[in-house]
């Protein structure tokens, strides 16, 4: 075969390995365009809706009349908000610190290769797989002073103990912190034991020869090395107190009262049965701007620790 008859058959197969080398580079953006754009207007496009809502002064349907962020301060001069506020600081407060101390504790405890750790673990992480609405249900009935715990330790003869904190407007936020704590520290205990497994045994040896106690090298050496993990959790724990709706709603109903409102049941209710979409939607970003607070400084410390690394 000639050179001149050669050279359009090398130029036809250039011709397909670049066809080819285009539709490798193509096609996985391709494949992944369509979530991409419901991601982009079912997620993003209702974020940036719900903004513009806020800056209007829509009552049961949306309006366009811009009142700029007067939606905002009607919020923060709003009691009910003032106090949703406020449970969200003691609720989350006492929630994450609870579920990292008894996760912790769960997962030391697992982590010296007990008998039956598995069957502990599910029994642990078990609460984790029900729903908010079933966890609500169940410790309504457990606190309920005529039902639960109350009437159980009255029928045993102690007549004048008292465990009201599901109809006491001073102690219901606290109702809501133990059905919270109980559903979700299986699943705190589940990063810690993940993050215990994954230190090296030379480490305990070599703290055992220099004498150190087990206690003290917990505290010393193995809690430090869990900094990410201890991050990671307080950043699921603080989007779950923040976005709370289905617990307040099972198992109180934000009463008595509004003692127990958070940010989603006043949203909720702003927005959906009293007909002021507008400061609904102030509080909406509100939380959002709660849950940005919280994941911005943990992508910070991902994307710098992964540029030194």
């Amino acid at each position: 075969m000639s050179q001149t008859d050669s050279l359009p058959r090398r130029r036809a197969n250039a011709g397909r390995h670049s066809l080819s080398g285009t539709l490798e580079r193509v096609l996985p953006r391709l494949v992944v365009a369509p979530s991409l754009a419901v991601a982009l207007f079912f997620v993003y496009g209702y974020m940036l809706w719900t903004f513009v809502l806020s800056l209007t002064n829509s009552g049961m349907l949306p309006q366009y009349d811009f009142v700029g962020f007067e939606q905002y301060a009607r919020l923060f001069a709003n009691q009910r908000w003032n106090v949703a506020a406020t449970n969200l600081v003691v609720f989350g407060g006492l929630f994450i610190v609870i579920c990292l101390f008894l996760g912790l504790m769960l997962a030391i405890l697992l982590d010296q290769r007990i008998r039956q750790e598995g069957a502990l673990r599910t029994i642990y992480l078990y609460p984790m797989a029900l729903s908010l609405i079933v966890t609500g249900v169940v410790w309504r009935w457990i606190l309920n002073p005529g039902l639960g715990i109350q009437s159980l330790v009255r029928g045993w003869g102690f007549e004048d103990f008292t465990f009201d904190w599901l109809v006491n407007p001073d102690m219901a936020i606290y109702a809501l912190v133990i059905a919270a704590v109980w559903q979700a520290s299986g699943f705190v205990m589940a990063l810690f034991l993940a993050g215990l497994r994954s230190i090296d045994d030379s480490l305990f040896k070599a703290a055992a020869l220099d004498g150190a106690s087990l206690p003290k090298v917990y505290w010393r050496i193995v809690i430090p090395c869990l900094r990410p993990v201890v991050f990671s959790a307080v950043m699921i724990l603080s989007h779950i107190a923040i976005k709370s709706f289905d617990l307040v709603m099972a198992l109180t109903g934000g009463g008595p009262g509004y003692a127990t409102d958070l940010p989603a049941t006043f949203m909720y209710a702003h927005t959906f049965t009293r007909g002021q979409i507008g400061l609904g939607s102030a509080s909406a970003i509100m939380m959002l701007c709660g849950v940005l607070a919280i994941l911005v400084p943990y992508l910070y410390s991902e994307l710098r620790g992964s540029k030194h690394g």
